[in-house]
């Protein structure tokens, strides 16, 4: 896989809009030390090269009435590629699926979903989730609270020190 090569400008428009991502791009060059149209060329470029994937809103979950997030540790009968590329195609048609992992260990995938509350949340366990093809088991791990919740990667601005030879 190829890395693309950033630049201090590069990892600047990044972090910005990583914080924010409805910053305008006068705002950004500002930020960035350089003019507007640069500016725009990089984030294109950028968006281009599928290191900016996409842009959304931040919704709290609860305010949308989805007052329960659990993470489900689920392990399969089957390893096989095939196999696993099937658990994770069926993970993309379950809305209240938000996250998927594929794991490396005892734990074949780990799964973040959402529900309304803990009934509707065994609903899609026992209708969906364990009654799907090769689903060996699931052990679903109710989240309290979240004590932090960051979007993307950490970004610092300076290039990073290259390991010595």
């Amino acid at each position: 896989m190829r890395r693309v090569k950033l630049d201090r400008i590069d990892r600047q428009i990044l972090r910005d809009l990583q914080e924010d991502g409805r910053t305008t791009n006068v705002e950004l060059a500002k930020r960035a030390g350089i003019s507007a149209p640069p500016c725009l060329r990089r984030v294109r470029a950028l968006e281009a090269a599928k290191v900016i994937r996409g842009y959304h809103a931040d919704i709290d979950a609860e305010e949308l009435g989805f007052g329960v997030t659990v993470f489900a540790l689920v392990g399969l009968q089957s390893q096989a590629e095939p196999d696993l590329r099937a658990f994770e195609q069926l993970t993309v048609g379950w809305a209240e699926v938000r996250e998927t992992y594929m794991l490396a260990g005892e734990t074949d995938f780990l799964l973040k979903i959402v529900a309304t509350d803990w009934d509707s949340y065994q609903r899609f366990l026992t209708t969906r989730l364990t009654a799907a093809p090769n689903v060996a088991h699931v052990r679903s791990a109710l989240a309290i609270r979240a004590a932090k919740q960051l979007p993307g990667v950490p970004i610092t601005v300076e290039a990073p020190q290259e390991a010595p030879a």
